[in-house]
């Protein structure tokens, strides 16, 4: 089974009464009380705070929900439907400021998670465990919070640029108004937390299926190499890249596409880092809703994911897929030229045949498939997510319950960060062509023969990463890394139907500082330029 990565609140401090009276009688200790300095005296204890910072990941700003439409409305990969308004609107058209909310639950879920891997940090070093599986332990579970930490800054470096660099709990206890760090210092910090995990003995490679969820060695190396890649560093990116294609990893591409998104994707041989999902009826505590806005809060075991429901035409159906992402999915036959639809088009939306989309549901209902009503007079386009649903298991889904994990790194994402790491050094030859045609034949593609120089190399790979990873939350971020989002979302959104608009501007490479940051920390709000960033 999995683990079912849960919330845990970790109470720190002791009751202190003074009063007129004997003051010996009345501070009494609680004791059940978690206090700071005792609590984290044994590996049980240790477990359960580097648990609670992988519970971060379904915090409201994550992947409880925020997280898919956050990056798929920014990447215009989605866009909204009318039943969409507020802060997810303003997401879509870019009209987004400092007071946003989901940019701001983002930003504050993040330093979530880097408060409490600190937390860890700091109490690993201050107990000195005799029992040698006990320091073991404790060295796995500082690498674990370690991966935490660099995949929390490195969205905040990525999203924001300059931030604050919290790495030790004690300052932060006595100093959370630190200033902005410069983006290289974070990027130094990010490299030193990844390279000591990775350089960790006690973490492991695999882990026993009563522990799956939690980050391996291989998950670091992926995020490693990702690191390096972002910051242009092609050579160490392909050294690390390079060592999940061989021993002692196992990962292969999944036999079947489809299956990285269905209800069983846990065991996929891809899976790198995930993020584990359950049914909430499972547990039969909490509530099916708690990803809006009480996760953080909530004592249950909530762990589903609500983007099915939300995405899902059947339900909610608060969005579309963009029609620049349906028509990506066509293009030149890499043999004749000649018009080709890709096959990963069926897999990623329902449409039409003319779109590649799939066009039925239902596939193992009990009242057997479904044609699906795709509406040819929706002025929008009618083409709605396939990816992350299970339509084909039932017709309707009745609450926000999806157990199917969210995948953070998956063989095909490395494989095409190495190919664009040989790419850039110049190599265009047999070893970038074998990895992108390796995707490609997964999937049934028709499978390219040469990549050419590395212009046309490069455009290869932007859309082999468009059309494998679409709907993964990850175009947004390979469009800033490029340097060509402003000019590719305005050019997308001036010809999606109803929007006619060109509304990236300059400022928006960066985002912009939440308010909430900015009213709390005074440091900061004195480095922001222009009230943006």
């Amino acid at each position: 089974m999995k683990t079912y990565i849960f919330q845990l609140l970790l109470i720190a401090g002791l009751i202190t009464v003074s009063t007129g009276c004997k003051k010996s009688k009345l501070e009494l200790v609680d004791q059940s009380a978690y206090a700071y300095d005792t609590y984290f005296t044994n590996t049980g204890a240790l477990n359960q705070a580097t648990v609670a910072s992988y519970a971060t990941l379904l915090h409201p700003g994550l992947w409880a929900r925020e997280y898919y439409f956050i990056f798929d409305l920014l990447g215009n990969e989605a866009k909204r439907a009318s039943f969409l308004q507020g802060a997810e609107q303003e997401l879509g058209d870019y009209s987004f400021g400092t007071n946003n909310t989901n940019l701001s639950f983002l930003w504050g879920a993040l330093y979530r998670m880097i408060f409490r891997t600190n937390l860890v940090i700091d109490r690993a070093a201050a107990w000195n465990p005799t029992a040698a599986a006990d320091r073991a332990k404790i060295n796995q579970y500082v690498a674990e919070v370690k991966f935490l930490r660099a995949y929390a800054y490195f969205h905040l470096v990525t999203l924001w640029g300059d931030v604050p660099l919290y790495v030790d709990y004690q300052t932060t206890l006595n100093n959370n108004y630190l200033p902005r760090s410069s983006a290289a210092d974070v990027w130094k910090q990010i490299e030193k937390d990844l390279t000591e995990a990775q350089a960790t003995a006690e973490l492991p490679v695999t882990y026993p299926v009563t522990d799956l969820g939690r980050a391996t060695k291989g998950a670091v190396t992926a995020l490693l190499g990702k690191v390096y890649l972002y910051q242009k560093k092609w050579a160490p990116a392909q050294t690390e890249l390079q060592k999940l294609m061989a021993a002692p990893y196992t990962y292969k591409l999944a036999p079947v596409y489809d299956s990285l998104f269905s209800i069983a994707n846990q065991n996929t041989p891809e899976n790198i880092f995930q993020i584990m999902n359950q049914q909430w009826t499972d547990w039969g505590v909490g509530s099916p809703y708690y990803m809006f806005g009480n996760g953080a809060e909530q004592v249950g075991k909530q762990t589903h994911s609500g983007r099915a429901m939300e995405y899902g035409w059947n339900d909610w159906k608060n969005v579309y897929i963009s029609n620049s992402s349906v028509h990506a999915f066509t293009y030149a036959h890499p043999v004749n030229g000649l018009p080709y639809t890709d096959p990963r088009a069926k897999s990623t939306f329902y449409g039409t045949a003319a779109s590649g989309g799939d066009t039925a549901y239902c596939q193992q209902c009990a009242a057997g498939p479904k044609p699906y009503p795709f509406d040819a007079n929706d002025p929008q386009g009618d083409y709605r997510w396939k990816k992350y649903e299970y339509y084909n298991l039932v017709e309707k889904y009745g609450d926000p319950k999806s157990p199917i994990n969210g995948q953070v790194i998956r063989l095909a994402d490395v494989m095409l960060m190495l190919a664009e790491a040989y790419i850039q050094q110049g190599n265009t030859g047999n070893e970038p062509l074998a990895l992108i045609d390796s995707v490609r034949s997964r999937a049934g593609a028709v499978l390219y023969t040469a990549l050419g120089d590395k212009n046309n190399a490069m455009k290869l790979l932007m859309r082999e990463r468009q059309l494998e990873l679409c709907g993964e939350q990850c175009r947004y971020f390979d469009l800033i890394r490029w340097g060509i989002a402003k000019q590719t979302i305005n050019a997308e959104k001036l010809a999606e139907p109803g929007t006619g608009t060109q509304p990236f501007q300059d400022k928006h490479v960066l985002l912009p500082v939440p308010d909430n940051e900015k009213n709390y920390n005074p440091n900061v709000a004195a480095q922001i330029r222009n009230g943006w960033n």
